[in-house]
């Protein structure tokens, strides 16, 4: 331990740019561990949407600072084909600075930054430059550079207005639904006024913080929530003759084995553990297959929570029970502690309150949830707390 009052200024100056260096280069070491991490895939092997709330759990980071360590990562990291050949990082040349512990996590998310408006070949030029001075003026440096280098550039064309007519086309690809589409102003207006309460920011949990989804992000989960909101209401648009209804099909023995996938109406496949989440919120038609998967018998589509048991949950649980968060009850689902397919009965006892993110996050990962003295409780996975302390959630027992 060095006797800081007995070194002179210039040694105590000296002393702090050597420990600062140290620690950017143990800072470099985690980026690695992190990028090992997403390249292993450990966020999908763990149940978990993303590696940023991983990093949540395991080093309770805030969720911009997960996001930041992440996104630097993947631009410092080499990556392995799968041939075994490396192909180097997206920035080498910061990559080496930052191993040499010249800069910190805030210049790479600035070089990163000013480099998407640059050529490859100025990274030289503004690692040199970032190596000497701080963040900000690395950004400053970066617009300089680039208005120089593109100054004499043509102005850009305005496009032309599209016409005022209604268009949409759908097609998947990759098991992902792409929607385009074109509406006039006064459908556009409507569209955006459904849209837009659904799509402000908001935090997961009362200890999150600032929303920090991009606007698309947050527009395309506002959408997949009005699509749930339209599949609850009373009044829907008919398909042959009933509602509008969306047919899964798939063996029961896969199902409550958690193997194999469901076939949707329009073929499309999703894996066993996605049908067993849509069973908790959504009407299911019962299709049974044969031992050579012909049909042998359709079943009543059948609504899982009935409007007084959806009462009283929310009356119980007063929102999203997972612990922390503060989602309230419009934007929760009901969730089957014991799951459908494993004979899971529709009952209070057997449900509980959860939103869209904690939902998914229970089906797909090792948390648990349990029925204690008719409140929910949770347990989390060993490898966040290896002796799975109980918890609850007491923002709305709070409340």
């Amino acid at each position: 331990m060095i006797e800081t009052r007995l070194l002179s200024t210039d040694e105590l100056l000296r002393s702090l740019v050597d420990v600062v260096t140290e620690i950017r280069v143990r800072e470099n070491a985690v980026l690695q561990m992190i990028a090992e991490l997403d390249r292993r895939g450990a966020a999908g092997e763990l149940g978990y949407k993303n590696l940023p709330q991983v990093l949540r759990h395991a080093v309770r980071w805030d969720p911009a600072t997960a996001k930041k360590w992440v996104a630097n990562a993947g631009l410092l990291s080499s990556e392995i084909t799968p041939t075994g050949s490396e192909l180097a990082s997206a920035l080498p040349v910061t990559a080496e600075a930052v191993a040499e512990g010249a800069l910190s996590i805030e210049h790479v998310a600035v070089v990163a930054e000013v480099m998407k408006a640059l050529p490859a070949e100025a990274e030289e030029s503004v690692v040199g430059f970032a190596r000497e001075h701080e963040p900000r003026a690395v950004r400053e440096f970066g617009k300089d550079l680039a208005y120089r280098l593109y100054q004499n550039d043509p102005e850009p064309r305005e496009p032309e207005p599209a016409p005022q007519v209604n268009q949409h086309v759908m097609q998947w690809k990759n098991g992902m639904l792409e929607i385009k589409a074109l509406l006039d102003t006064v459908t556009g207006a409507k569209y955006q006024a459904l849209l837009d309460p659904l799509a402000k920011p908001r935090p997961e949990t009362a200890e999150d913080g600032p929303d920090l989804r991009p606007r698309s992000e947050r527009e395309g989960d506002a959408l997949a929530e009005l699509v749930d909101l339209m599949l609850r209401a009373d009044q829907l648009p008919e398909h042959g003759g009933e509602p509008v209804t969306l047919t899964v099909t798939m063996r029961y023995d896969d199902l409550a084995e958690q193997v194999g996938y469901a076939t949707l109406d329009n073929g499309e496949h999703i894996p066993a553990e996605q049908v067993r989440q849509l069973a908790c919120s959504a009407g299911i038609i019962p299709l049974l297959l044969g031992a050579k998967s012909q049909p042998m018998d359709i079943g009543r589509k059948t609504r899982t929570f009935t409007a007084g048991i959806r009462r009283t949950l929310v009356a119980r649980d007063r929102g999203c029970a997972f612990p922390g968060c503060g989602r309230p009850p419009r934007q929760c689902d009901g969730h089957h502690i014991r799951h459908w397919s494993d004979g899971g009965d529709t009952s209070v006892d057997n449900a509980v309150l959860l939103c869209r993110h904690h939902h998914t996050l229970i089906h797909q990962s090792e948390w648990d949830v349990t029925m204690e003295h008719g409140i929910p409780t949770f347990y989390p996975p060993r490898w966040l707390d290896e002796q799975r302390k109980p918890r609850r959630n007491l923002l709305h027992t709070a409340a």
